[in-house]
């Protein structure tokens, strides 16, 4: 059975904690961040930070109202991003995560277009650049432990389980607590259905959450895409990837060559 996380906003306190975890888990070097239109920082998900906590605030019946909200990829149920991978670099567990295979990447780069959640990231800074984004800690998963983050989480505001009891967990607060929380779970439709579910107080278009995504899954669009694709287009991603190659062996002569006294 698939799992699912559990975003309760209204019990998010900004802590950041998700954001230091996950960074340790994945080994992510600290990088120089500034403060984002929703002081969020750094300002979104990139190719060193897997996960984000953002800040909303609207005026509320009394006072101003303040909102934070945990942003990373959302592991489609059907992935645009695997649908429009040429080379199965990208695939879907049947835990929950959405995977990826660095031995098996091009370049090509299709799955950061065709993701409606604008994730996954292109780390050019190393020498040899690959896709960057939140795993849903499938090796943690694959071991019987919950991810990082809702481990981490001191608030009660990530909860990570089946499929099934997830989804009823969601149900339930919504029904004990309706004049609180908004009566959706975001995530249930969304793209075709996401591994990430979201409740909230307010509504998801103040938490900069799209609200104009079909609830038919991307990936049948992203494969009818790719399989038009011309054949030059498949030709540059292959010459990039040879790029990457020959820039990859360069470093390792100039690596050997160090380590020689050359």
């Amino acid at each position: 059975m698939p799992y699912k996380m559990l975003v309760d906003v209204t019990r998010c306190i900004g802590c950041q904690g998700c954001q230091v975890s996950c960074k340790n888990w994945n080994d992510k070097k600290a990088d120089r961040t500034t403060l984002g239109e929703t002081l969020a920082n750094p300002r979104d998900v990139n190719s060193s930070n897997f996960t984000v906590v953002k800040f909303s605030e609207k005026s509320g019946p009394k006072d101003m109202e303040w909102h934070f909200t945990k942003r990373q990829c959302m592991h489609c149920a059907t992935p645009a991003c695997v649908a429009a991978c040429p080379c199965s670099a990208l695939t879907k567990s049947a835990l929950g995560p959405v995977e990826y295979n660095r031995s098996f990447c091009i370049g090509c780069r299709y799955c950061t277009l065709a993701c409606p959640f604008e994730v996954p990231a292109f780390d050019w800074d190393k020498a040899i650049p690959s896709i960057q984004k939140c795993t849903f800690c499938a090796g943690r998963i694959k071991n019987g432990m919950e991810p990082a983050c809702s481990k981490s989480c001191p608030s009660g505001a990530l909860t990570f389980g089946k499929d099934e009891d997830i989804v009823r967990l969601a149900k339930s607060r919504i029904a004990a607590k309706p004049g609180r929380y908004v009566d959706y779970i975001y995530g249930t439709d969304e793209a075709g259905g996401t591994s990430w579910l979201y409740i909230s107080d307010t509504d998801f278009k103040n938490l900069g959450f799209r609200d104009d995504l079909e609830k038919t899954s991307y990936g049948t669009y992203s494969l009818n895409a790719v399989s038009k694709a011309p054949l030059v287009g498949i030709g540059a991603a292959a010459l990039m990837a040879g790029f990457f190659f020959l820039a990859g062996r360069k470093e390792k002569n100039r690596a050997a060559g160090r380590e020689d006294g050359k």
